[in-house]
């Protein structure tokens, strides 16, 4: 196994280690980060597309973590799950969660590496992602991804954006205390990657979120921090008017639809 690979389960091992050794309630089951993803705009959006996209389909959690989004494709009418992650520790989290809440049987975690799946071609209807890419490399997710997508298939996924110079600070140093990974500090989505994903995908669609309001996310958990959220979001979708504004987003959504089966 490729050096960085190890270092990205190792880190995330530990950190569900951490989470099971507590056996918090909090901190096992419930939100993420310190906060519900729901707190954020981003996050009802891109559950927003899954309910339009996920009625009788076959999904895949693609790098599922914690498993904090796993259950959602079922709950907006996926008929099966399948949720893969290289971290032994996260995926046992992952299936305490599920398994507390009674969809343990409806879904099926398995450890894969998500740039080389076990997967046959042209197996699954859609495929979320929710933070993964940072930790992989895309030159090997996109043809992977077009691979086992069916034809007329769609990728909706959730992540950081690269371009924001305050955000970057704070990566840098959250890699400088070990709070994250040097690879994933270094390989956050950019707008290259997006560009680069038109080679696999016949229809990309993009949308932005807290070019302001990540400034507000450390004080969600304080009185008073949701309604800071809520009024540095309203300034967000002044900025977002602006097109050359977009770039310097928190987060981004996008929709990969119709995989191009000829490259």
């Amino acid at each position: 196994m490729e050096e960085r690979k190890q270092k990205e389960i190792e880190y995330y091992d530990k950190k569900a280690e951490s989470v099971l050794k507590e056996q918090s309630k909090e901190k096992v089951f419930g939100d993420f980060e310190g906060f519900k993803p729901q707190d954020l705009s981003s996050f009802r959006f891109f559950y927003k597309l899954l309910e339009d996209y996920c009625n009788d389909k076959l999904a895949l959690d693609y790098g599922c973590g914690n498993g904090i989004h796993s259950a959602f494709p079922l709950k907006a009418g996926a008929k099966r799950v399948i949720a893969i992650d290289l971290s032994e520790k996260s995926l046992e989290i992952a299936r305490n969660r599920l398994e507390k809440g009674g969809l343990g049987e409806k879904i099926e975690f398995r450890k894969m590496d998500c740039e080389n799946t076990e997967f046959p071609d042209n197996y699954f209807d859609l495929i979320l992602d929710a933070g993964t890419f940072s930790s992989l490399d895309l030159n090997k997710v996109f043809p992977e991804l077009k691979r086992i997508l069916k034809p007329g298939g769609i990728l909706i996924g959730i992540e950081t954006f690269g371009h924001n110079p305050l955000a970057n600070l704070k990566r840098s140093f959250n890699k400088l205390f070990g709070k994250r990974t040097s690879w994933a500090a270094e390989h956050i989505f950019q707008k290259k990657d997006i560009k680069e994903a038109e080679k696999y995908f016949s229809e990309i669609e993009t949308y932005f979120f807290h070019p302001i309001s990540f400034l507000a996310f450390p004080f969600l958990s304080f009185p008073g921090g949701k309604i800071l959220l809520r009024i540095f979001e309203l300034l967000d979708k002044v900025l977002l008017i602006f097109p050359f504004l977009r770039k310097y987003s928190f987060k981004v959504v996008f929709v990969f639809k119709n995989p191009i089966k000829n490259v």
